[in-house]
């Protein structure tokens, strides 16, 4: 079986970041962009709720979460909305995560303090509970919204009347370098409001200045829409393990060993695993059939 196959564009889910200092419109922002995409909205707020005081832009349910700010904390908060059957999710903010109590800095803090400072045994510690995180949000089954606090500093700007004023700019995002290639889209809020995106995989914003509405989720939603249907691994895990002759007991005891997980919380790459392996032939099939009438 070739390694290859044709490239195409598949349905997906929404992984975007919006990036600003403290009043750019973060939170009002990820609402209105929320709102184009349509169905039911999930605010995980870390703001002191923030969120909440725009109760009246959209109908969307809230969960403040008090810290410490742990990443598996955030985890658990993602999973819940997963499994209420949000259709988006908003995590506001993540910075928390990085730079907050009980975040990943404190973290390193304390474990490098354990071991006399010693900072490398500490980030070889922590960088997986980062990984978790990220891994989280990426196969997230919801439109994921995060925001990020930007550091914030202060440039001269020419006003009307020719004078030069301070300003403020937000710079790069409160979180851990690289944070940003995880997502979809990124914007760059700035304190008059206005977004413009510092990635865009779907080329839709690309050199444009605008406010963020909920035309903007529309037009986000139209894109992710726009590609091939999503392949449903798992069920194609069923049907082709039912056609080679396992018992539906038989495939779901195998991939739950495979796996580490129980059946209906398995991520599609371990359903992908497995047809990889029937695919190798009828010698993996049988290996395979042996390994369950073992695991019973």
């Amino acid at each position: 079986m070739s390694l290859f196959k044709k490239a195409e564009r598949k349905q997906a889910k929404l992984r975007l970041g919006l990036v600003g200092p403290a009043g750019s419109g973060k939170t009002f922002s990820a609402l209105q962009i929320a709102g184009g995409l349509g169905g039911k909205v999930a605010v995980i707020d870390t703001e002191r709720g923030s969120a909440s005081l725009y109760s009246d832009l959209l109908d969307f349910d809230v969960a403040e979460m008090e810290p410490p700010y742990t990443t598996q904390k955030y985890i658990t908060y993602l999973q819940e909305a997963e499994k209420a059957g949000y259709d988006v999710i908003i995590l506001d903010s993540i910075t928390h995560a990085w730079a907050g109590e009980g975040g990943l800095l404190e973290e390193v803090d304390k474990r490098a303090g354990a071991n006399r400072g010693n900072s490398f045994t500490a980030w070889r510690e922590v960088t997986p509970m980062h990984n978790r995180f990220i891994d989280a949000m990426l196969n997230c089954k919801a439109h994921l919204i995060a925001t990020m606090r930007s550091k914030t500093e202060y440039v001269l700007e020419q006003n009307s009347q020719g004078k030069q004023v301070p300003k403020k700019v937000g710079m790069a995002p409160i979180q851990r370098d690289g944070m940003d290639y995880e997502f979809t889209v990124v914007f760059d809020l700035s304190q008059d409001h206005i977004a413009t995106a510092s990635k865009d995989r779907t080329s839709l914003f690309d050199g444009q200045a605008f406010t963020p509405s909920a035309e903007t989720g529309e037009k986000l939603k139209e894109w992710l829409e726009s590609g091939e249907p999503p392949t449903d691994w798992k069920q194609k895990y069923i049907d082709t393990a039912l056609e080679l002759g396992f018992e539906f007991e038989e495939l779901q005891l195998l991939a739950e060993k495979t796996g580490k997980k129980k059946f209906n919380d398995l991520q599609d790459s371990t359903f992908q695993a497995l047809l990889d392996r029937f695919a190798d032939g009828a010698e993996a099939v049988g290996k395979a059939k042996e390994f369950v009438k073992g695991a019973k």
